[in-house]
């Protein structure tokens, strides 16, 4: 998948400005982003559901939106609202969305038991869809979303509403969908998400902030996270956001997470700065997650060096 020069504009908001992506096959690719950051506008563009205002985009070979119809019969699309039928039984949603999308008799049967099997959804079949758990809406809406073997899966934030377990297994059905030659490309809010993708990108106000795998990206914030370790980290934390250079502060337990601007001198300069402000205070370099990642992107500082 490919775009360039991605934008999109509703009246006077500009939605999406400019964005470039080239997301490879077989490969889990994550977005991420504040609200309202145009995530799920440019995954609409790409998918075809939507016209942009400017750009180019190709997807599996296909010019978009010219060929936005072809498209549809090759890509399968989750949203993070449980979006099939909660009065028909799970077997029954998945016989509906097989024939909506033009399988066989014959091969809808093979297609859905396999798709009960590798969902844990077997001992569900007749269990109708609307008083299933999360975690078990969040399987069926997968599989339904697969149902036709799509080569390219675009999923919206699809973790939103569900607990940690579930979160995992879902990621775990992503990979074996990869290994299999499925490109995902998925918008998410949570960290521990985005660090399991191949590459991510960040999106705010509609820009692309950062682009990179998770490994590459922390890299570049070499330097810029420190740790501060002091007797009252509360009374720490109010005096270093006012320090300059200083981007974010968080306690994370009994230590103060601060993340600096780029070319800040974060280790010697702090612990001079608290000093001044007679705090006695530890300060050391740790590693950057990320968190300070997602943080330094989309942080006003890195808004105005990217205009």
């Amino acid at each position: 998948m490919r775009a360039r020069g991605l934008s999109k504009r509703f009246g006077h908001l500009q939605a999406v400005d400019g964005v470039d992506l080239t997301v490879p096959r077989a490969s889990v690719y994550g977005f991420l982003g504040p609200n309202g950051s145009g995530k799920s506008t440019t995954i609409r563009m790409l998918c075809g559901l939507l016209i942009p205002s400017a750009g180019e985009i190709e997807v599996l070979g296909l010019k978009i939106p010219e060929q936005a119809e072809e498209l549809r019969k090759r890509i399968g699309y989750m949203t993070q609202k449980f979006s099939l039928y909660e009065d028909l039984t799970v077997r029954e949603n998945l016989e509906f969305l097989a024939t909506v999308q033009g399988l066989s008799r014959e091969t809808r049967r093979t297609r859905i038991e396999e798709l009960l099997a590798a969902y844990n959804l077997a001992d569900r079949a007749k269990q109708l869809a609307g008083t299933m758990s999360g975690g078990q809406k969040q399987r069926l809406a997968l599989a339904g979303a697969t149902v036709h073997k799509p080569e390219l899966l675009f999923l919206d934030e699809p973790t939103s509403a569900v607990d940690p377990e579930s979160r995992r297994d879902f990621w775990e059905k992503l990979f074996d969908l990869a290994d299999l030659g499925t490109t995902i490309l998925v918008s998410t809010h949570y960290m521990d998400e985005a660090e399991r993708c191949h590459r991510i990108a960040i999106l705010d106000t509609g820009r692309l902030v950062a682009d990179g795998t998770p490994g590459e990206l922390t890299r570049a914030l070499a330097g810029q996270t420190v740790g501060v370790r002091a007797s009252e980290p509360r009374k720490a934390q109010a005096a270093l956001h006012g320090a300059t250079g200083v981007i974010s502060v968080a306690q994370v337990g009994n230590e103060l997470r601060v993340l600096t601007a780029a070319g800040t001198d974060a280790q010697s300069g702090l612990q001079a700065f608290l000093r001044q402000q007679g705090i006695q205070a530890e300060v050391a370099p740790i590693e950057p997650n990320l968190e300070d990642v997602f943080v330094s992107a989309t942080h006003p500082q890195a808004v105005e060096r990217a205009a």
